[in-house]
């Protein structure tokens, strides 16, 4: 046995136990999704009380502990809080996809753009995109939520307008790598268009980061969602969002813990999911995450 293989079976090692590692993590990140997915698919059904309205008040069984009917109580007018949680996360969910779906395809495109096209194509693109970077995210949000009405709707636009310009930049500097690679230079050769060109070969080719980005980003994006909310700035009345339900038991805490508890404990696990699963995504996807 030479002194070269004995060099070799650490990072070997270390190499396994990395992805090892990751694929622990994206099982744990993606069952504990699921398990919320499912929740908030099923929430109609399996939600034991009416979460909003006014059939789902109850005067008489306002501020009551977890029992037996209520297993995680009721809140200061009566609702109870394990059904608003299952439709919360619906809410929540929702905001996430539609600010995510909205940022990549912006960001993306214009990425792959100003990658592909280079010169002051890109100069352009990425000076308007600095401009956006400058500000800090969670200020710029609650800029633009002030501005508009408060709704999830006003949540969406002014979380997206600032997720756009990370993907932007992702994007941009595969689209450039991608753009040299010998396959692009045979396209232009054969007299394939731009425009098919980055469809076929430098878009694709993109994908696999930007996928891995969007995972990482959706806990941020609930926990920034949920920030609008519990400053008034998103949902609002009655629609059930655990940011708002945060902000209701905020002056309870001390009296009436669970009414407070639950909904942050809620926002806790999806984003720490969220962030388990994308973890693990990047170990696996990237060649060298496993040496990390």
């Amino acid at each position: 046995m030479t002194s070269s293989t004995i060099a070799l079976r650490p990072n070997r090692f270390s190499q396994w136990a990395g992805l090892v590692r990751a694929d622990m993590l994206t099982g744990i990140g993606g069952v504990v999704l699921l398990l919320i997915v499912l929740c908030a698919i099923l929430a109609p059904w399996i939600a034991p009380f009416p979460a909003d309205g006014t059939t789902a008040t109850d005067a008489t069984q306002a501020l009551r502990p977890p029992n037996g009917t209520h297993i995680m109580g009721t809140d200061a007018v009566g609702r109870d809080i394990l059904s608003r949680l299952l439709f919360g996360a619906r809410t929540s969910l929702f905001i996430a996809v539609a600010v995510l779906s909205t940022a990549a395809v912006i960001g993306v495109l214009l990425g792959v753009v100003a990658g592909y096209a280079g010169g002051l194509t890109r100069d352009i693109i990425m000076r308007v995109t600095d401009i956006f970077l400058a500000f800090p995210a969670l200020l710029l949000s609650l800029a633009l939520a002030v501005v508009l009405q408060p709704s999830v709707p006003t949540a969406i636009i002014a979380i997206a307008v600032t997720w756009w310009p990370w993907y932007t930049r992702l994007t941009a500097s595969l689209a450039a790598s991608i753009r040299t690679r010998s396959y692009v230079d045979a396209a232009r050769c054969l007299g394939v268009s731009s425009a098919r060109t980055i469809l076929q070969h430098v878009l694709p080719n993109s994908l696999t980061p930007v996928l891995v980005q969007l995972s990482l980003d959706a806990g941020g994006v609930i926990l920034t969602a949920a920030s609008l909310s519990y400053l008034g700035l998103g949902a609002q009345e009655p629609t059930s969002e655990w940011g708002l339900m945060v902000n209701e038991g905020q002056t309870l805490f001390t009296t009436d813990w669970w009414v407070v508890t639950f909904p942050g404990l809620a926002i806790l696990i999806t984003a720490f999911a969220f962030n388990v699963l994308g973890e693990g995504l990047r170990a696996s996807l990237d060649p060298r995450g496993g040496l990390r």
